[in-house]
């Protein structure tokens, strides 16, 4: 089979997986949270979360019905063939995986207000491209709802204010969010280098595990402060009230400007949906973060 259509056929099962099966760490997260959640309307609404994600599994069927503006992370080997032809796979996957899984169409024209029908349009799927040594492709989908999306933010603090102006930053970010990204939710914070790499690198974020610390000590102790902050707000579960309103922060940089202190802050909703796979030059397909029989 050409390598272009292994790529189209694993980004199709990547879809499939990523809608259907939340990853295991946020799932034992959520399991978590029931297990400590206090509040009864909390608690309720994490049991109801729960039993969702079951009967998803059950049914194959999309957790959400709100599938998703498709998001692809390719990270292609220098030494791999036809990259050219792999953002065509990816389309192609998308249009298959609207029909068949199925998802629901998402991709509007901005201007016309015209859907797409199929979850593909200019720019959409977006795929984020990144060159690394070796020959083999690795692909990550991330179907990012709407929801979450709308309350994303970005800004410019003060550089003198340092990492308290962070803190205040994101605990407003949350604040003003509420209910509306469908807590519990999961925070990609993303720290320097322009206004646009900032949401970049923060959204990049949501991909790491929940289970998996940050490789930096010092990031590792602010993650966790900045999320014991933000679940003292008790907004809780779908904003009914409740111990936890975040169930992870994900911090991500780069170095800044001097004069600039940019900072965006990526939600996630519960339904934190991503899928990895990594294609070898032998065209051996290794899935990373599902099973697949």
């Amino acid at each position: 089979m050409e390598t272009v259509n292994i790529v189209e056929n694993v980004a199709f099962n990547l879809l499939k997986q990523a809608v259907i099966y939340l990853p295991e760490d946020v799932k034992q997260a959520l399991q978590k949270a029931y297990a400590e959640e206090t509040s009864e309307a909390g608690k309720t609404q994490l049991k109801a979360i729960l039993d969702n994600v079951e009967l998803a599994e059950k049914y194959q069927a999309p957790i959400c019905q709100d599938t998703g503006t498709i998001i692809f992370y390719v990270k292609a080997g220098a030494e791999a063939k036809n990259l050219d032809k792999i953002e065509e796979a990816l389309i192609k996957a998308t249009r298959r995986a609207t029909v068949e899984v199925p998802l629901r169409p998402n991709s509007v024209n901005p201007f016309t207000q015209k859907n797409s029908g199929d979850n593909t349009g200019r720019l959409i799927p977006y795929v984020n491209w990144e060159i690394v040594l070796g020959d083999s492709i690795e692909l990550t989908v991330m179907p990012k709802g709407g929801g979450s999306e709308n309350v994303c933010i970005s800004g410019m603090l003060v550089p003198g204010e340092g990492i308290k102006g962070l803190k205040k930053f994101v605990v407003d970010a949350v604040l003003k969010a509420g209910a509306k990204p469908c807590p519990p939710n999961i925070l990609g914070v993303g720290i320097g280098g322009g206004s646009d790499i900032a949401m970049k690198i923060a959204k990049k974020a949501l991909l790491r595990p929940l289970n998996v610390p940050n490789s930096d000590p010092e990031i590792a102790r602010l993650e966790k402060e900045i999320l014991e902050a933000v679940n003292m707000t008790g907004i809780g579960p779908m904003g009914l009230g409740g111990k936890t309103t975040v169930l992870g922060v994900n911090i991500n940089y780069a170095y800044r400007h001097p004069a600039s202190y940019p900072a965006a802050v990526a939600f996630n909703c519960w339904a934190a949906r991503r899928a990895t796979a990594r294609i070898g030059a032998d065209r051996k397909v290794e899935y990373l973060t599902h099973k697949v029989e």
